[in-house]
């Protein structure tokens, strides 16, 4: 029996891809506008199925058929980072999603987005079509998972969508829970993924590379440790990361070695400068995991150790033999992410940083991908 093949959109480094290839999916095409991601996607999974480029300049001759279709159109244009402008350009991209379905004709398709898709007028288009348009040959099923849910060390929440035109296929049950309640699996964590990889790293840098990917020379190709560098920060910063524990975060940092906008907004934010905890999901690896101030980023090993200078016993920093005062590396970040140990990457920090904040966990995708290949002839 030949493998089902998959049509992978707004592709990134190929998240998604690693998990339904993992269940037997072939991929036929990917494409990605991101060079270096589309780069990233080609040197895992080959250069002759992607197209690194605009989506909407992409022939219908070009468009392969294949059993299932996956991707995630831009959605900073309705997050809640984003400004949920009706208008923004990135939103409309789904349509180009639409003209792919109706040009392939896959069996099923997946659409992956942020948790609040669901709530967006972009989504009430999309059933409008599957309901009295283009897309009424396929029945839909929605909802909000947690990767966590599905074997991944990372609680992320996203909107998946199912159609289908061989019967409607609901979401897959979870796999896992916290403390494994309800006779599931318990929930992967951070310390499943990372702990015995080198708590200081050799360098700062990548290796000094290039490779040639759709006619240009590109940073890499890095696999494994290569993306395991780490930072300089300055001495404040390591003043600062010493007071934070486990699942802690700013409100641990005794006042005045915060920033200023720091001590003048007393609320809120509460993950930022936070620390991971070895024995628990992480939060959300954003793209910018790399900065301490964008969230709950702070490596989870901290042994406490003596209590601050002074009458405030609140402020105790941890011990600096035994604590790891630093961010989670790219290369801990991916593994959070669930890609493979031996996953290849190309691109500069910042551009790496992007695609694996970016990703689909491979596990959610493995799990969507196990799901849903019984359905398929």
């Amino acid at each position: 029996m030949t493998k089902p093949t998959v049509i992978d959109l707004f592709a990134g480094c190929g998240g998604m891809t690693v998990g339904f290839a993992s269940e037997g999916f072939e991929p036929v095409l990917a494409v990605e506008w991101d060079r270096f991601a589309a780069a990233t996607y080609a040197a895992n999974w080959g250069e002759d199925h992607v197209i690194p480029g605009d989506i909407a300049e992409v022939k219908g001759s070009q468009i392969p058929t294949a059993d299932l279709m996956i991707g995630g159109p831009p959605c900073q244009g309705f997050s809640n980072l984003g400004l949920k402008a009706l208008d923004d350009p990135r939103n409309q991209l789904w349509r180009e999603y639409m003209r792919f379905i109706r040009t392939a004709r896959p069996q099923v398709f997946v659409v992956e987005n942020v948790d609040r898709f669901a709530k967006s007028p972009e989504f009430q288009m999309l059933v409008g079509e599957v309901e009295h348009g283009l897309l009424k040959d396929y029945d839909i099923s929605y909802g909000v998972l947690n990767a966590a849910d599905y074997g991944v060390s990372q609680r992320r929440r996203r909107t998946i969508v199912i159609g289908s035109r061989v019967g409607k296929i609901e979401l897959p049950a979870p796999t896992h829970a916290r403390d494994g309640a309800n006779g599931l699996k318990p929930w992967q964590t951070v310390r499943d993924v990372i702990e015995g990889l080198p708590t200081r790293p050799d360098s700062t840098e990548l290796p000094d590379s290039l490779t040639e990917f759709f006619g240009e020379a590109m940073p890499g190709v890095f696999k494994g440790l290569d993306v395991h560098f780490r930072r300089n920060p300055n001495p404040l910063s390591l003043e600062r990361y010493s007071y934070v524990p486990p699942g802690g975060g700013r409100f641990d940092v005794p006042t005045e070695l915060l920033p200023r906008c720091w001590r003048e907004k007393p609320t809120g934010t509460t993950d930022v400068m936070g620390r991971m905890r070895w024995d628990f999901p992480s939060h959300t690896i954003r793209t910018e995991f790399f900065k301490p101030e964008k969230g709950a980023y702070l490596h989870p090993q901290w042994v406490p150790g003596k209590q601050r200078r002074g009458d405030d016993p609140r402020f105790i920093q941890g011990d600096p033999k035994m604590s790891v005062n630093r961010v989670v590396t790219h290369y801990e970040a991916s593994l959070i992410q669930d890609f493979p140990t031996d996953y290849l990457w190309v691109g500069s920090k910042i551009a790496i940083a992007k695609q694996i904040g970016n990703a689909v966990p491979s596990g959610l995708a493995r799990a969507i991908a196990r799901h849903v290949k019984p359905c398929i002839s």
